[in-house]
């Protein structure tokens, strides 16, 4: 497809650019910018009726950065992770003190998880989920707390306080997970990709990646792999996705491509970032690990535009 320059006059009216007028602004053919946006979801220009895209000076600017970040040595398969993080706090124009109330939220966790304190960690839970998005709520302040008290070293008490917040939290997101439960244009199955992964980590990844039209059929911690393609034949979902937070096995790809499953194989969380470039060329679509990025390139591979 060849994109036309549109009239400089239509441009200034738009304020949207074509590809051509893009990669003159750039020096970034439109090779690289398809590529960018199908392989990687870095960039998502808008289309016209016919096809053609057009794009914002938001991603005029968003090349412009992918640009710096390769300059500095940095992969592309990386760079989406590292705009997603730059995002979500740009989003925030007083992003220091946002950090500041979130290091609040999370000593109070911390307190009323110290105390044992059940009703306490009901009322911040629902002053927290008041105050800032479901996406902080879980990963800037509940689930930092869980994770260091299951690194912390096994001190007296510190088992029972991360079992403590841990059931409190399964409880919530399993609550969250029942309200969200409608049918949805798309569904897609998510499985661990190995029986070591913690059910929190794998409830609340499930709670983030549902939107209006994607729902998540969220399969237990304990779901073995091999199994995994007699589910995909009864539920027939538009996808599956694998998720994890461990580096995979450098036998990963020969264990996907063994499964049969019958439909499209994503992998999301940490496994992703570290097997990008392993499994680049195959048919297994990388989510990457950040909440947002995941779910962007999700809603672009169902649509068809996310190459594998």
């Amino acid at each position: 497809m060849n994109e036309q320059a549109l009239p400089i006059a239509d441009l200034d009216h738009q304020e949207l650019f074509p590809i051509r007028e893009v990669s003159r602004l750039t020096g970034v053919n439109p090779v690289t910018l398809r590529a960018w946006e199908r392989r990687y979801g870095l960039i998502q220009p808008t289309r016209t009726d016919s096809g053609h895209r057009l794009y914002s000076q938001a991603d005029v600017d968003a090349v412009r950065s992918i640009l710096g970040w390769l300059e500095r040595g940095v992969a592309v398969s990386k760079v989406g992770s590292i705009l997603a993080r730059g995002q979500a706090l740009a989003q925030d124009s007083s992003a220091a003190s946002n950090a500041d109330d979130l290091a609040r939220w999370r000593t109070q966790v911390r307190e009323a998880v110290q105390c044992f304190d059940g009703a306490g960690l009901d009322r911040l839970f629902d002053q927290v989920f008041a105050s800032t998005t479901q996406e902080q709520v879980f990963n800037d302040i509940f689930m930092p707390v869980w994770h260091t008290l299951r690194a912390a070293p096994r001190g007296f008490g510190q088992a029972s306080e991360w079992g403590f917040l841990d059931q409190f939290l399964r409880g919530r997101v399993l609550m969250r997970l029942q309200l969200a439960r409608a049918p949805r244009r798309q569904r897609v199955v998510l499985a661990p990709l190995s029986t070591a992964l913690q059910e929190l980590e794998l409830l609340v990844a499930g709670l983030l990646l549902g939107s209006e039209e994607i729902g998540v059929v969220l399969l237990p911690a304990s779901q073995p792999l091999q199994e995994l393609a007699l589910i995909c034949r009864q539920l027939e979902p538009d996808a599956v996705v694998l998720f994890s937070n461990q580096r995979p096995t450098a036998e990963l790809g020969k264990r996907l491509a063994r499964l049969g499953l019958g439909c499209p194989l994503l992998l999301a969380g940490e496994a992703a970032e570290f097997a990008h470039d392993t499994l680049a060329g195959s048919a297994v679509v990388c989510l990457g690990a950040e909440v947002s990025l995941m779910r962007r390139r999700l809603r672009q591979y169902l649509a068809g535009q996310l190459d594998t």
